[in-house]
């Protein structure tokens, strides 16, 4: 199994989340195949481009194909700030919430073999290099962490979409509601489970 992730939000938009999505790279490139195919969708699949409807039919496929998903959170609102009373940074946010959306997935894997793949696109690519060896170093023999361009990497796109869902759902967006009754069936069955950041390290 691959762990494709992606983050949406930030400190300035009141929320982020980061998304953790299992999934083999197969059944994430047919998911992906299947969804152009039907919505003639052209250029990247992103969450914040697409309709209700989209969304909707793209959850729906990555629920079919047992897909599963642990989205660590964190709402401006609810933040804590660091004990050592440091401005909270947008890059120490996402590291902190990587780290507890890939470390929710951890004692699962039973010690089976799992790569990370992480979007290399939000910030500079010397730092999130330093993330990926910090992410590798907890994985230690367990996988192999990579950094991927999210327009080359279904399972990244997958990722995007079901980050922005939590991310809408979190800051009450105008589409929150539609978005809440798509996802509510995959948090009931827990095929996306949700983990809340309260405190930066």
């Amino acid at each position: 199994m691959t762990i494709y992730c992606d983050e949406s939000g930030g400190l300035n938009a009141g929320a982020m989340t980061f998304a953790a999505v299992m999934l083999t790279p197969e059944a994430a490139a047919q998911i992906h195949a299947r969804f152009r195919a039907v919505t003639g969708l052209r250029g990247e699949l992103k969450g914040s481009r697409i309709s209700l409807t989209e969304r909707a039919y793209l959850l729906e496929l990555f629920d079919r194909a047992g897909g599963r998903a642990w989205v660590a959170v964190a709402k401006r609102a609810r933040l804590q700030p660091p004990a050592n009373g440091q401005p909270t940074s947008d890059l120490a946010l996402y590291a902190a919430l990587l780290d507890l959306a890939i470390g929710s997935w951890l004692p699962e894997t039973g010690g089976v073999c799992s790569d990370v793949v992480i979007d290399d696109g939000r910030y500079d690519p010397k730092i999130l290099e330093n993330v990926r060896e910090a992410i590798q170093t907890g994985l230690g023999g367990w996988g192999r962490a990579s950094l991927a361009d999210s327009r080359r990497s279904d399972g990244v796109q997958i990722a995007d979409v079901v980050a922005n869902s939590l991310y809408n759902v979190e800051v009450a967006s105008p589409r929150a509601r539609r978005i809440g009754i798509i996802i509510e069936p995959m948090l009931a069955s827990r095929a996306i489970r949700v983990a809340e950041l309260a405190q930066l390290p």
